[in-house]
């Protein structure tokens, strides 16, 4: 049998679909506190609905190149677990908070994934994404799965253009500590929609049940 695959369901912005992700077994839910995404959710927002979480959800805030007052008001009114940083951030910015954080990066090419893989020891897990000049994250496009490293010191996820349809040939193929998903269980941009990520969780469990070729 294969290791148990975390689960992150990102941009969550409504507490239906929260409480959906959680009964189906998502072991993170992201929030994306970056005001130019479909998926943005104000302070009052995400406090609302994760004080009606259960425990054991890692709430996970998400920010591309905030200031430091912007990550200040996230964090002084909700109770964010861990960070996710999407944009150029350094690593002292993105370990001045004192709490555990993802650094998330676009795949460009191997060689340069292998240079950034080395920026951030610091991080507690690294999130790879497809590459996009302007959006940061949330593209539903993929990267070049034999692309994935191997051997990296830090736990890896998985992301962008994952959908239900596609995610068990994504972990098979990568083996990642975690995959992350946001418009590939959406209706349309920036909408959840519960089915959708039922099913998403589902065929994780299915792949971390297959055993390798």
């Amino acid at each position: 049998m294969n290791p148990r695959v975390r689960i992150k369901i990102c941009g969550i912005t409504n507490l239906e679909v929260a409480q959906a992700a959680v009964h189906a077994g998502a072991d993170a839910l992201g929030f994306v506190f970056y005001e130019k995404s479909p998926r943005y959710i104000t302070l009052e927002q995400a406090h609302t609905i994760i004080q009606q979480l259960p425990p054991f959800v890692s709430k996970v805030g998400l920010f591309v190149n905030a200031s430091a007052a912007e990550i200040r008001a996230v964090l002084d009114r909700v109770p964010i677990d861990i960070l996710q940083f999407h944009g150029q951030e350094s690593e002292a910015d993105c370990q001045q908070w004192n709490k555990p954080y993802i650094k998330a990066m676009g795949v460009r090419s191997p060689e340069h994934l292998a240079a950034e893989l080395c920026r951030y020891p610091s991080a507690a897990a690294l999130l790879l994404d497809a590459y996009a000049e302007v959006l940061m994250g949330g593209t539903g496009q993929a990267f070049n799965w034999h692309w994935f490293p191997s051997g990296v010191r830090q736990p890896l996820i998985l992301a962008g253009g994952l959908t239900p349809e596609n995610v068990v040939e994504g972990i098979l193929q990568t083996r990642p500590y975690a995959v992350d998903v946001s418009s590939g269980v959406e209706s349309h941009r920036g909408v959840k929609d519960i089915a959708r990520i039922q099913s998403f969780i589902k065929n994780v469990r299915t792949a971390c049940h297959s055993k390798k070729e």
